[in-house]
């Protein structure tokens, strides 16, 4: 056997810090846990009529072997739903933000984002030239204050739906800050995908706002039920992408299968009303119920119950668990020490039934 001692140590302090991650399966369980949000992937939902004639593999990169129609086909369906000039499909949310922020901010530049922004985005960051301050989440105060620092061609980056506590950023005060500043803001759309706007065209569509961003960021292992994402923007940006970005450069190309589910997601999800409603019932249900726990304010599918501590929240979980319910523990150091907490997360497929069980297990 191989002697890897030396990855023990770091091991043994997730032990002891009972935080420690494994992969566990949840078949057969009630699903209040998964990002599915309007039950795309759970009832089967995608099926392109072509999708015989799709390959399964992909030849190379899309700047080798692995570009095809399908592709071009779909980046122009997706920017004209997403009313963008350009669309660049990256073969993931994680790929996606890598690949945009650590090619277009460079040397001598200035990057202010929010402090509770995904790993992705963070990382993306942290492989960029450009210099980086975050701001306290969704304080506009403290980001009014922090870009006079600020040198260089400036980029604010946020998302638009926060993945842990649900809430929502305040865009319209962010474009403002940027026009101000002189300023470019990126928009990651991932929990918004489907959910926000009548048509799940997300929150910048929502909100009119589209013309004053550089570039948004939607993924498709969410709500789309899929695979994959896209970076909006112009053609200008996306022919530096193109050029610059090196998760999309150096990455075998999403085979044709998976680039059909994404077109027929495209498709399917902006006439699920029924759906978006029926979780807004869910959503309002899990607000307005009390329970023994703090609830945060969240009005998207995303629901956060706070219990402090890995031990204590890993403990709830699992009682809820053994009821029958897939709901997952999120511990330190995802989140602050003291903010551990149920990420409850509501789909289209969930009852008020299944949601008031729940709720009374918690009480």
């Amino acid at each position: 056997m191989y002697r890897d001692d030396f990855l023990r140590r770091k091991l043994d302090e997730r032990i002891a810090r009972q935080s420690l991650r494994s992969l566990r399966l949840s078949k057969g369980m009630i699903d209040f846990c998964s990002n599915d949000y309007l039950g795309i992937a759970q009832l089967h939902l995608l099926k392109p009529a072509s999708a015989a004639d799709l390959a399964t593999g992909s030849a190379g990169s899309r700047l080798l072997a692995g570009h095809y129609p399908l592709f071009e086909e779909t980046e122009k369906q997706i920017a004209s739903f997403h009313e963008a000039e350009a669309a660049l499909i990256y073969n993931s949310g994680y790929d996606a933000n890598l690949g945009l922020l650590s090619a277009v901010p460079q040397k001598g530049d200035t990057i202010f984002y929010d402090q509770l922004s995904h790993a992705s985005i963070r990382d993306g960051i942290r492989l960029s030239f450009a210099q980086s301050f975050s701001f306290v989440h969704n304080d506009m105060a403290d980001l009014r204050k922090k870009i006079q620092q600020a040198t260089g061609t400036v980029f604010i980056v946020t998302e638009s739906v926060f993945s842990m506590d649900g809430d929502i950023c305040p865009l319209a005060e962010l474009v403002t800050i940027a026009e101000e500043n002189k300023a470019h803001l990126i928009i990651d759309e991932a929990h918004a995908t489907g959910v926000i706007g009548d048509r799940g065209e997300g929150l910048v569509q929502q909100l009119g706002m589209q013309s004053a961003i550089f570039a948004r960021v939607h993924t498709f292992g969410k709500a789309c039920g899929c695979h994959g994402a896209v970076v909006l923007g112009s053609e200008q940006l996306k022919t530096y992408l193109i050029n610059f970005s090196r998760s999309l450069i150096y990455s075998t190309a999403l085979p044709e299968h998976a680039v059909g589910m994404i077109a027929e997601s495209y498709r399917l999800f902006p006439a699920m009303h029924a759906e978006r409603q029926q979780l807004k019932r869910l959503i309002d249900l899990f607000q307005h119920t009390d329970i023994a726990y703090e609830k945060l304010v969240s009005f998207t599918p995303i629901q956060g119950i706070v219990v402090p501590g890995n031990q204590a929240v890993k403990a709830l979980a699992g009682r809820l668990q053994q009821q029958g319910f897939d709901v997952r523990p999120i511990l330190c150091p995802t989140v602050p020490e003291g903010k551990e907490r149920l990420r409850m997360v509501m789909h289209a497929y969930n009852t008020e039934e299944e949601l008031l069980r729940l709720l009374h297990l918690l009480n």
